[in-house]
């Protein structure tokens, strides 16, 4: 029981540092200039070196000391997660304009109509080649962690299991094995409301005085402490991996002595057969057809788990911090409320497995019902000057004929509201030439003496932050219909493993199962994450430059955005049915 204890308590932070980094996929996104394509790639990073190890794992189970291995695996881990944090500890603290001089930088991003030369500082400063190789040493840092992570994780849950399994009485070992499945689905909820936590500090809280940061969780460039939660979760896992080291080779078998041939005795003797169990399965019809049916689901649920937060925070305005409270606080509790009324259902009726099959096609059919009315669920980008919305003559957002004399620099990004609810790309953009701060905490009140932005004929004034896409009242049934959608596929996440589990040969199952595993996630789990992404890209319509090369999106086309990211949801969803 002990033993079980620990397992839970590992599983569910090894959970919290793959979890954790989805939750701050956002964030990471905006402080290093990743595109979407490329922070789905980060995402699914960790399933490579866990495929790739598996099926060995699995066939030395029964010939090494599980639980040191299991140890073992959970330090990797652990060091996995502290890696993730470090590029914090190895850049420079995140920059962003002022509109004001200070400690930072002598520039501000106000219109300055007399100077031109005060601008070359800002946009040219940061293009050495260190800088540029800066960001490629924390690209590959994170991978490398990624890779780590996937490799440290193959022991613990085949060894885990088995252990469990041979040294539990048969009354026992399932009701263990679902303590150990509950703690996996409440993980990322975990995960989700840990980042939701850490994302409100703000990213260089160590670096600087908090005082001196002039941004709001509102503000489009805020950036949280992304790699704090890392730091925690990593704690965690190291912690929890200490009891393994102490585990005896084998236990004395609980009372009621019946041996179960576990996995890892099974698994020598299969590859021998390999190549024949393999095509016997795969030409069974049902085993085929149902795995292909996992596919698309689990295809969904990898960029629904990826980038549900980036889609909330741009389509209705909400903070990251918020996004992810939301996810984890409604979206996943739903989805194991789903997987618990399937189970029930299925033992309350007795199913057969024609029964399991059309439980399974009545509870995807149902989804797609609710999901359908989600692709009309959302407003179209705000209006912004020189991006979504133009006057008469244009040469780009940082030049519209009104703030030519200003000089913008073409990097300046810290949006405005003007008082004619059109938003700016800077202070300078819209001609701004003053500013009001608050006297208590020297943040940016209000920009005043603006060119472009015209009120009873008088220069108008803005304010700090963006406009907002002003879809507030849709955002309450858009979060209810994705709950009830995400219920209804998950109530036939266990009738499709019955389907599975009873419609290969008895000999055969464990290695059936280890199959699926496999196909789902070369199939879905690797791919997923980075097929949302690229899909994600292709809907930005301004892209922030560093060093002449694309870097995070600043500005996506809302409409195409939501059309193409719950398209493809949509799209796997009819593949399932």
């Amino acid at each position: 029981q002990f033993f079980v204890f620990c397992h839970g308590f590992l599983q569910l932070s090894q959970l919290l540092v793959s979890g954790y980094l989805k939750s701050s996929i956002s964030t990471i996104e905006r402080r290093y200039g990743l595109s979407s394509q490329t922070s789905g790639l980060l995402a699914s990073f960790n399933e490579v070196g866990n495929t790739l190890l598996i099926v060995f794992v699995s066939y030395f189970g029964s010939r090494v000391h599980r639980p040191r291995f299991i140890g073992a695996g959970a330090i990797l881990v652990s060091l996995a997660g502290f890696l993730m944090a470090l590029p914090h500890f190895i850049t420079g603290p995140y920059e962003y304009d002022h509109s004001v001089a200070s400690t930072f930088s002598n520039t501000t991003d106000l219109c300055q109509p007399r100077n031109p030369r005060s601008w070359l500082n800002l946009s040219d400063a940061a293009c050495t080649p260190h800088a540029t190789r800066k960001n490629h040493e924390v690209l590959l840092v994170m991978f490398i962690a990624q890779t780590l992570q996937g490799i440290g994780g193959v022991p613990i849950q085949p060894f885990g299991i088995s252990y469990i399994d041979d040294f539990a009485s048969e009354r026992n070992s399932p009701l263990y094995l679902g303590i150990l499945f509950s703690v996996t689905i409440i993980g990322p909820g975990v995960a989700f409301m840990l980042g939701s936590a850490m994302l409100q500090f703000y990213v260089d809280i160590d670096k600087v005085n908090s005082d001196e940061v002039q941004l709001t969780h509102e503000n489009p460039r805020w950036v949280g402490a992304w790699w704090l939660g890392f730091l925690v979760a990593a704690s965690l896992v190291a912690l929890s991996a200490l009891p393994y080291f102490f585990f005896p080779r084998e236990m004395p078998k609980e009372v009621g002595e019946v041996d179960l041939w576990a996995l890892h005795t099974l698994l020598p003797l299969l590859l021998a057969g390999f190549p024949l169990v393999l095509l016997r399965n795969l030409r069974h019809p049902v085993y085929l057809l149902v795995v292909l049916a996992q596919v698309n689901i689990s295809a969904m649920v990898a960029g629904l788990a990826t980038f549900m937060a980036k889609f909330l925070e741009r389509q209705f305005s909400l903070t990251a911090s918020l996004a992810n409270m939301i996810i984890g606080a409604v979206n996943i509790p739903g989805a194991t409320v789903g997987i618990v009324v399937g189970g029930a259902i299925l033992k309350r009726f007795q199913m057969s497995l024609r029964q399991c099959s059309a439980m399974c096609a009545l509870g995807m059919s149902l989804c797609l019902l609710v999901a359908f009315p989600l692709l009309f669920l959302g407003c179209p980008t705000q209006k912004i000057a020189g991006v979504t919305y133009s006057d008469s003559s244009e040469f780009g957002p940082h030049q519209l004929e009104c703030n030519l004399h200003c000089n913008c620099p073409k990097k300046a990004y810290n949006p405005i509201c003007g008082s004619n609810s059109i938003e700016y790309i800077s202070p300078c953009s819209a001609g701004c030439r003053a500013v009001i701060f608050q006297e208590h905490n020297n943040s940016v009140l209000s920009y005043t003496n603006c060119s472009c932005i015209f009120q009873d004929g008088l220069p108008g004034s803005a304010t700090p932050g963006s406009c907002g896409t002003g879809c507030s009242h849709l955002f309450l049934p858009f979060v209810v219909l994705s709950c009830l959608a995400g219920i209804l596929a998950s109530t036939s996440h266990t009738p499709s493993f019955m389907l599975i589990l009873r419609s290969v040969q008895p000999e055969d199952k464990s290695f059936a199962v280890g199959i699926q595993f496999m196909l789902l996630r070369v199939l879905a789990w690797m791919p997923g994450p980075v097929l949302y992404g690229s899909a994600i890209d292709t809907t930005c319509i301004l892209w922030e430059k560093r060093c002449d090369r694309k870097a995070a999106c600043r500005y996506y086309n809302n409409t195409l955005f939501r059309q193409r990211y719950l398209g493809l949801q949509f799209f796997f969803e009819v593949g399932a049915f």
